[in-house]
């Protein structure tokens, strides 16, 4: 790899917006932390209205919980839906707030995700509402179900399949993060081209079991609740409700053909009590030669059961065969083949063209990977990492993909920093982002895991992404990971490497993450005594956690002692060398205790005696030298520890450096110190001798 390697010399530094305008409390977007709105003076001082950089260009049909806007905003001219839910005071809109929140985060090619909420006063009315600020699409699957309806014809059958593919894979996403949709209906499933869709307005628990807006609205159109499940009714939502909610949008389009608007409503009303009229209407596309109507006749029983423990999960489509109910028709492996044995961009115009086909991109990914640098023609442009990128978040649940996307984007950053290692990684956050996610859907994958740590180290090495990565709590998983596979040698290596990397040139303001950093990292030595790549990253790891002051007196001695051993076994590997010596100054200069345990007399010889044989292996290093002397000069300002050595033989190899690096400041600043001191201890003896 070319990535900067752990302990590679650099040092780390030392140590919502409130708005009203008639009312407006709280506006948050995805980079913004929320605070609870407060109806007090200070909050009414603000003259912002969050309204105010939107021009509304037109009123859509009221939805289940309130009003649907299509705005523009008025800087970008981008156009957006904002969704205005009228609350019924401020805690129901905290409580709303607070479960949307985390939303703005979700990273995935089929949802549409939030891209601002506040919280607004509407003055002329008084009531407070709840704003949902989301991506604009025009078409959606309503209006494919309604075009087919009116000509009476089947909604083409690949095309159905493609689609619903994309629908189960970002359902399967979001029940993997317990995230439960709870307003899945054709309506909320956006077409951003003819291949592409996107699960949108997901909803809160809060105002989906609102019952006093929910009876209003279901008077005002009884298609509300038509696609909900029957446990939904009385405000049960589940992982199972979704899966009833997409069974019917399943029937919906699969029968659009031959029943109208009023039939087809009347019929997802009736089978929550009825399973003979899902009977009825199965026979009846068979009748009617509907594509696939065997598949719905397999399929739509078990998603439709009425008892929600019957029913399916997205789980049960992913381990059996039919998951291949909603997706196309494998491409042979010979077609796939034929289409791949060209040049790089070739096959990614391939991978771009069937990129809702992971058996397409998995063979692709594999034959990238086999193809030698020459004709991979490394390092790739930007935009080839992204078709990479787009990939990885696409297939984001299929590990196969991810092993190899992994690999492929390992190796094309690393010849990128083998060529130029002050070469900056483009689109950091991106990557970041995508990375994280990959965490989130495969935590006990340690192959993965391994390379996913890798790739941040690199992102993290650059320093444009460490504040969003602390922000993802990473060090606390990766502290978890260590402490759950501390036998698990490539996650010790690269967990430590990444760890490093967050901690070389973070500002750390909250230091609790990292308390049981340095008994996780002690472990990992003690458990690996004979890795020199492991003693490498460990001792990089705790020289920053002894600069941040995380190790504590407890477990100093602990800590000397390993960093000793480390560079008694490996004095031939200047990083572990240098970085166990900055650490061992570090702890030297708080704590006398470690530095006692430096000096202390050992079978194998003291710290002091260590020093003597890394100077004559070393001596012509100044960063080594410098290291030594550094921590020679801390334990000098102990009165206990001066006799120690003085009797040790050190001075004379002092005195050498200080006349051989006269051109370093440093080391002429350390050694002298080192040298005064020994002086001034030796004269009191001295003169009473005389």
């Amino acid at each position: 790899m070319g990535a900067p390697r752990v302990g590679d010399g650099r040092t780390p530094d030392a140590d919502h917006t409130a708005h009203a305008q008639s009312g407006v409390r709280l506006r948050l977007g995805p980079e913004v932390h929320p605070s609870a709105p407060r109806r007090d003076k200070e909050a009414e001082s603000f003259p912002e209205d969050p309204m105010e950089k939107y021009q509304i260009l037109e009123w859509l049909n009221p939805g289940a919980l309130g009003v649907n806007l299509v705005v523009e905003e008025t800087k970008t001219k981008v156009k957006r839906v904002i969704k205005q839910v009228e609350c019924v005071d401020e805690h129901q809109a905290n409580e709303a707030l607070e479960e949307l929140m985390p939303l703005l985060k979700l990273q995935h090619a089929h949802i549409s995700i939030y891209q601002e909420l506040f919280i607004m006063w509407n003055s002329e009315i008084s009531s407070l509402f709840l704003c949902l600020v989301m991506e604009y699409h025009k078409e959606s699957f309503q209006n494919v179900i309604e075009k087919n309806r009116v000509a009476k014809t089947a909604i083409d059958s690949e095309w159905l399949q493609n689609m619903l593919g994309q629908v189960l894979d970002a359902l399967d996403f979001l029940h993997h993060l317990d995230v439960i949709h709870r307003n899945l209906k054709p309506s909320n499933i956006a077409l951003v081209s003819n291949a592409h869709c996107k699960l949108q307005d997901l909803s809160s628990n809060t105002l989906m079991t609102d019952k006093a807006k929910w009876n209003v609205r279901a008077e005002e159109d009884p298609l509300q609740k038509s696609w909900m499940a029957p446990e939904a009714l009385s405000f049960s939502f589940s992982q199972k409700s979704d899966i009833w909610s997409l069974g019917c949008i399943v029937l919906d389009m699969a029968s659009c053909s031959f029943l109208d608007t009023l039939e087809a409503m009347h019929l997802r009303k009736s089978i929550r009590s009825s399973p003979a009229s899902l009977s009825g209407v199965l026979r009846t596309m068979e009748e009617k030669k509907v594509p696939d109507a065997k598949t719905f006749q397999a399929l739509l029983p078990l998603m439709l059961q009425a008892d929600p423990a019957e029913r399916v999960t997205v789980s049960n489509f992913r381990s059996s065969s039919l998951a291949l109910v909603l997706r196309r028709q494998v491409v042979p492996e010979f077609i796939i083949d034929m289409l791949l044995e060209s040049n790089v961009a070739s096959i990614f115009e391939v991978m771009q063209n069937f990129s809702s086909r992971p058996e397409v991109q998995h063979r692709a990914l594999k034959r990238l990977l086999r193809m030698p640098e020459d004709q991979l023609g490394l390092p790739w442009p930007e935009e080839l990492v992204d078709v990479l990128l787009t990939i990885m978040k696409q297939h984001q649940r299929i590990l196969d993909i991810q092993l190899c996307a992994c690999a492929l984007l390992l190796r094309t950053l690393g010849q990128a920093l083998a060529q130029d290692p002050a070469a900056t990684v483009a689109d950091t956050g991106t990557i970041a982002a995508v990375l994280l996610s990959i965490l989130q859907s495969h935590p006990a994958e340690e192959q993965l895991l391994a390379m996913v740590y890798s790739l941040l180290t690199i992102v993290a090495s650059q320093g444009l992404a460490t504040d969003e990565l602390q922000r993802a709590r990473l060090f606390e998983d990766i502290l978890k990971r260590l402490d759950s596979l501390p036998r698990s040698r490539d996650i010790c290596i690269h967990g430590l490497s990444l760890l490093w990397a967050l901690l070389v040139d973070a500002i750390i303001v909250n230091k609790a993450p990292l308390e049981r950093a340095p008994a996780l990292v002690t472990e990992i030595l003690v458990t690996f005594p004979r890795d020199a790549e492991v003693a490498e990253a460990g001792c990089a790891v705790l020289w920053l956690l002894s600069l941040l002051g995380c190790i504590r007196e407890q477990e100093c001695a602990e800590v000397v002692d390993l960093l000793l051993q480390s560079v008694r076994l490996y004095q031939d590997r200047v990083l572990l060398v240098n970085n166990a010596y900055r650490g061992l100054a570090s702890l030297a200069k708080v704590s006398e205790l470690a530095a006692l345990q430096v000096v202390l007399p050992r079978e194998s010889g003291s710290g002091l005696d260590l020093i003597q044989e890394t100077y004559q292996l070393h001596r012509d290093d100044p960063e080594v030298v410098e290291s030594m002397c550094l921590l020679l000069a801390h334990l000098g300002t102990y009165k206990e520890i001066l006799s120690e050595l003085a009797s040790s033989g050190i001075q004379p190899l002092v005195a050498e450096i200080h006349g051989r690096f006269t051109s370093s400041l440093e080391l002429v600043s350390y050694t002298a110190s080192v040298l005064h001191r020994l002086e001034a201890a030796a004269q009191p003896s001295s003169k009473g001798s005389l």
